[in-house]
């Protein structure tokens, strides 16, 4: 058992522009027409000093208003990956939904390129409320958070600090936590290896200006972030666009990027969650089996959920479309049942 210790500001809407149907339809996910429950649109909006790129989904079903989720994923995401699959899902049933590349990935702005930093991405999430509120026929007070795999940590922060989430779903989650950390770098003396590493180069960065990668994936580099051959072979085909794959994903990561990886441990953060939280997992998700219910356990929220998914492996929750599908139910069901009448 892990012992968890008890430790344990808006942007104007800068551009609705044009309509990416056609880019949709080459890419095979979806097409835009008329058939389709729901339309795309590519937006663009400030965190900080930088500019966002990302799709706004938006039902045809024509409201007033509607509830609205902004989504965050996986560890060096971009849009085109696992949140686009949640966000047309989400759409179908009737949420407005943004995905986006955070700062410094994709089409959005930031340097280093491919630096992975939780800090800012809580304050990307808190930029895309921004960008919602802005909207006509957003409901301001039914704005939903839900992350993905690594996704879940900054979408956990991001809700301690913003009132303007009002509900949270955890899929899959890559739990930052010591335990984790340990099993993923191989154990405590070569996590505090990659963690020396990983100061060194923000030092030179800080320095020179100059930044160190590593790669995200790989079979036969010990320095890449993530090493099992099923994720290597689940990532690869995003770097060269394979099989219609889009999006500007790239098989690297700044080297500094992992002290906030492995440094951070949510445990402390879950420990102080009091909105309503659903968290999704199965036994082959990552974290394993046990971590994520001892996680949930801490949340002191009196709504909170958990669902469990037999033995999907973490994959599954990226792209199977009966495992999105199910899991979007439940997001569904929970935002609807915890949601501002």
């Amino acid at each position: 058992m892990i012992a968890f210790r008890a430790r344990m500001g808006p942007a104007k809407k800068l551009v609705c522009a044009c309509m990416v149907a056609g880019m949709l339809m080459a890419w095979g996910q979806a097409d835009g027409k008329e058939t389709e429950p729901y339309s795309v649109e590519k937006i663009s909006f400030k965190s900080g000093k930088n500019t966002l790129r990302g799709f706004l989904f938006t039902p045809r079903e024509g409201r007033k208003k509607y509830k609205a989720v902004t989504l965050i994923g996986p560890v060096a995401f971009v849009k085109e990956q696992a949140p686009f699959e949640y966000a047309k899902t989400l759409a179908s049933k009737g949420y407005k939904a943004l995905i986006f590349d955070p700062t410094y990935h994709g089409e959005s702005d930031g340097l280093p390129r491919r630096l992975e930093s939780g800090n800012q991405k809580i304050k990307d999430i808190s930029a895309s409320i921004d960008y919602l509120e802005s909207l006509d026929d957003v409901d301001g007070g039914n704005i939903f958070g839900v992350g993905i795999c690594q996704g879940v940590n900054w979408m956990i922060k991001a809700a301690n600090q913003d009132d303007r989430i009002k509900s949270v779903s955890l899929v899959a989650g890559h739990y930052l936590v010591p335990e984790v950390a340990e099993k993923y770098t191989g154990g405590k003396k070569a996590l505090a290896a990659r963690l020396s590493k990983a100061q060194e180069a923000k030092a030179k960065f800080e320095a020179t200006g100059e930044a160190d990668y590593i790669p995200i994936v790989s079979t036969d580099n010990p320095s890449a972030l993530l090493l099992p051959r099923p994720i290597h072979d689940w990532y690869i085909p995003w770097a060269s666009n394979e099989a219609g794959r889009k999006g500007l994903w790239q098989n690297r990561i700044t080297r500094m990027s992992e002290l906030e990886i492995w440094g951070t441990d949510i445990a402390e953060d879950l420990a102080r969650l009091k909105k309503p939280v659903l968290l999704i997992h199965s036994d082959r998700a990552a974290s394993g089996p046990v971590v994520p219910k001892q996680l949930f356990d801490v949340i002191p929220a009196s709504k909170k959920k958990l669902v469990w998914f037999e033995d999907q492996f973490q994959m599954l929750f990226y792209d199977n479309s009966t495992t999105i599908e199910r899991a979007v139910s439940h997001i569904d069901k929970w935002f609807e049942n915890t949601s501002k009448r």
